[in-house]
């Protein structure tokens, strides 16, 4: 027997099965199928034996040749493996020919019995979606549910997502594969829980078809719906039937159809998650997601031809990532390109490029199509107060936000927010996540804004947004303080109820860095919304964290914004603030002479506005920048000119900061004895305040100064003792660099091994930071020191 040589059709290979090994064979090549097709390595014999509950040795025979599946393992194993609906039949009349053979008669194997005085077999399924593709763990898990579940009742799927993510797809495609095992037939019923008429099909009227599709007489079906789900009951009975109950509006509808007695398959799908269903008749539940990239990939050059696709590959990624992995958006694209076929994919692509909206790009002819219409029938169906929060949520500049962000948003307290949500997610308009998070995705959002655009007068969304903006103020205000940064004290004018409960240092770096994308658009946002006083504040709190974490070019670009905006309402304390911000960066990144430029102006804000803190405060950046000029005297200079502000003011915490900087320039100017004095001042102001970069800072000083007075043991411990407290603190540049002056202190005293280590994790640090001249200064000392000795054997 010679199978294809793609194996992508193997009913013409089926037909001319004689043998028990040509059947093993046709049994391996579609496995090798199946592996490509899902991208994955061939199914091993001990995989299948634990999906179908078998022994690796009988999986191992059927593969082998050695023994002949019995009809219903057959039928199991061509359904994992992919088989379609033509090559099962194919392929089982391939076992049957072979099993006829092996027993020497032509009686037909595996009879079933007789209904002949039984109405004509139903086969209602409608046709399968053409080249299906993706949904590999989807479908392996439907199969193995069916293969592993006993036979002590009905067997019901609830297969549920967001309009136009595939559910009816999925459902048919399966249901098609699995159909050769229910002998009686087939039943598929389109409920229409979310027609655009919004008329769902009632209850009575579905079992009315469903009992008229088995046969009985119209005249014994009773009025009573009740009655009419006990006669639907007994029809099914005995019987081996599959049943497609397609767009169940909730779990009460689909409920009164579901058979009582073993043998039947059902499967519903609902844009709603059924978790009545799931608890009341023990349906399992499969949710669909959006499509990863390759799926989607493998979908859309499915429909418009590989040859298009090899030939533009970069319009296929750009359509691909326009469609945001939703299978109706892709089959959309996908139909506009089979009508267009001299039409370049970049074309296309650049149409959903250049639309207002992707949704317009995605408009079709047909008013089903459309996914504005298909978005339409799942959002007319929720409640008024839960449409209003969908709405809103159009407004929020990213796809995730927490209870009290939505709160925020729609002005409601969290416990009344919560139902909303729970709603939304059960209508699959809304994606909860881990964490207590929801996401909406890319096509959603854009349907969201418009509907809000549509139904909410232009004041309610401005205050919609102003509640939004406020919400993130006060809750970046109040996880910013938990860092404990070096800076000056921000007064809100009021605290709005609905900020985020952050509990402590290490929360507010993770809300922080889930929020970032959120709160780095919300600046610009604010200042659309003529919201500036409002942006300069936001844009304050955000300085630490964007500085402790390495993202430098977001900080410039935050505080570009707050600058322009505290400089149109005159805002001179948050000018500074802002040039201070903008010089950080700055100097982070090498711009010494943009950092002075930014500075000097900074001097003279804080002077007009008669801020010593300020002062003080803009003396020890200037002191920093010119450390890394290695202008160390004027750097000193600038370091007690910013104590002797710092004097002015009743505050410990800030003297005790300079006293520390003044003690580290000391250092770098090689007088650590003096050095040493002042830092250990510093130290002791400090235990009257929980500030830890002020800890952390000093500490590392200390360590420098006693390394360089040999005092080596002393001086690692010190390290040791500021790199504990900086990881907890979460500035990675600060933590690459005690962990670089570890490696000295750990290297003059001889200690080379240890001394490696420790600048090997700098370097690490470094590199993620994206700071070369750094960088190759640590990789300078660790090729300065021999290599590591090979372990003994």
């Amino acid at each position: 027997m010679v199978f294809g040589a793609d194996e992508q059709d193997l009913s013409s290979a089926g037909r001319g099965v004689e043998t028990l090994a040509e059947l093993a064979g046709l049994l391996r090549a579609l496995r090798r199928r199946h592996a490509r097709r899902c991208g994955e390595r061939e199914l091993s014999y001990r995989t299948l034996a634990a999906r179908t509950g078998w022994s690796h040795t009988a999986v191992a025979e059927y593969f082998t040749g050695k023994t002949l599946p019995p009809t219903d393992r057959f039928d199991v194993l061509v359904d994992l493996l992919g088989a379609g609906p033509a090559e099962r039949g194919a392929l089982a009349t391939a076992r049957d020919r072979v099993h006829e053979r092996r027993r020497g008669d032509t009686r037909p194997p595996d009879p079933q019995p007789d209904r002949a005085a039984a109405a004509p077999v139903p086969r209602q399924l409608p046709p399968a979606v053409h080249q299906f593709s993706g949904r590999c763990p989807e479908l392996a898990e439907l199969t193995d549910l069916v293969a592993r579940t006993p036979a002590t009742g009905p067997v019901t799927v609830a297969i549920t997502g967001t309009a136009g993510i595939g559910k009816t797809a999925l459902a048919l495609h399966w249901a098609h594969r699995m159909a050769g095992r229910y002998p009686d037939g087939q039943l598929y019923l389109d409920l229409r829980g979310f027609d655009p008429s919004g008329a769902a099909m009632p209850a009575g009227e579905a079992l009315s078809q469903l009992i008229d599709a088995l046969g009985v007489p119209s005249q014994r079906i009773p009025p009573d719906l009740a009655a009419r789900a006990a006669l639907l009951r007994t029809a099914l009975a005995g019987r081996r039937m599959l049943i497609v109950l397609d767009n169940a509006r909730d779990s009460a509808q689909a409920r009164p159809l579901l058979p009582g007695t073993p043998g039947c398959l059902v499967v519903v799908t609902s844009r709603n998650q059924l978790p009545g269903l799931v608890a009341a008749a023990g349906a399992h539940p499969v949710t669909l997601d959006l499509l990863g990239p390759d799926e989607a990939t493998e979908l859309l050059l499915r429909r418009v031809g590989p040859h298009r696709g090899q030939v533009e590959p970069a319009a296929v990624d750009a359509i691909v990532a326009r469609c945001v992995g939703l299978p109706l958006a892709l089959a959309l694209v996908a139909a506009r390109a089979a009508t267009r076929p001299r039409a370049m994919l970049s074309s296309l692509a650049g149409e959903l490029r250049d639309a207002r909206t992707p949704l317009d790009a995605l408009d079709i002819d047909e008013p089903d199509g459309a996914v504005r219409t298909v978005f339409w029938w799942s959002y007319r169906a929720l409640r008024p107060a839960a449409a209003r929060l969908f709405r809103l949520l159009g407004l929020h500049p990213g796809g995730s936000v927490s209870v009290w962000t939505a709160a925020g948003l729609a002005g409601l307290p969290v416990d009344g927010t919560r139902p909303l949500l729970a709603e939304l997610v059960l209508a699959n308009l809304l994606t909860e996540h881990t964490g207590g998070r929801y996401h909406l995705h890319d096509l959603l959002h854009a349907y969201a804004t418009e509907r809000a655009t549509a139904e909410e007068p232009s004041e309610q969304r401005a205050a919609a947004v102003h509640r939004m903006i406020e919400h993130y103020l006060h809750t970046a205000h109040h996880a910013d303080a938990l860092l404990g940064s070096q800076r000056e004290e921000l007064i809100l004018d009021r605290h709005e109820p609905g900020v985020e409960p952050v509990a402590d240092r290490r929360a507010a770096l993770e809300w922080f860095t889930t929020e970032q994308p959120v709160l780095l658009a919300a600046v610009p946002l604010a200042v659309a919304a003529g919201l500036d006083a409002t942006a300069t504040r936001l844009a304050w709190t955000l300085t630490t964290f964007l500085d402790w974490r390495g993202h430098w070019t977001a900080l410039v670009e935050v505080q570009r914004a707050a600058l322009a905006a505290a400089e149109r309402i005159g805002d001179l304390a948050f000018q500074a603030y802002a040039r201070r911000g903008l010089a950080r960066a700055h100097t982070r990144t090498g711009r010494y002479a943009t950092a002075h430029r930014h500075l000097a102006a900074a001097l003279e804000l804080h002077h007009r506005c008669g801020d010593p803190i300020g002062q003080g405060q803009t003396h020890l950046s200037i002191a920093l920048v010119l450390e890394r000029e290695q202008r160390y005297a004027e750097a000193l200079d600038h370091a007690r000119r910013g104590l002797e502000s710092f004097g002015t003011v009743d505050n410990g915490r800030w003297r005790a900061r300079a006293l520390n900087v003044v003690g580290w320039y000391h250092a770098l100017l090689g007088d650590h004895a003096r050095a040493l004095t002042s830092c250990r001042a510093a130290l002791d102001l400090l235990q009257d305040f929980e500030t830890p970069a002020d800890h952390v800072y000093t500490w590392d000083s200390i360590g420098f100064a006693l390394h360089h007075l040999n005092r080596f043991d002393e001086a690692i411990a010190a390290y040791r003792e500021a790199l504990r407290r900086g990881r907890d603190l979460g500035d990675r540049h600060v933590e690459a660099m005690i962990l670089d002056h570890l490696g000295d202190a750990h290297r003059a005293a001889g200690a080379v091994d240890e001394a490696r280590a420790a600048w090997q994790r700098a370097a690490g640090l470094l590199d993620e930071l994206h700071l070369p001249d750094d960088l190759e200064q640590v990789h300078a000392r660790l090729a300065a020191i021999a290599p590591r000795s090979p372990q003994p054997a």
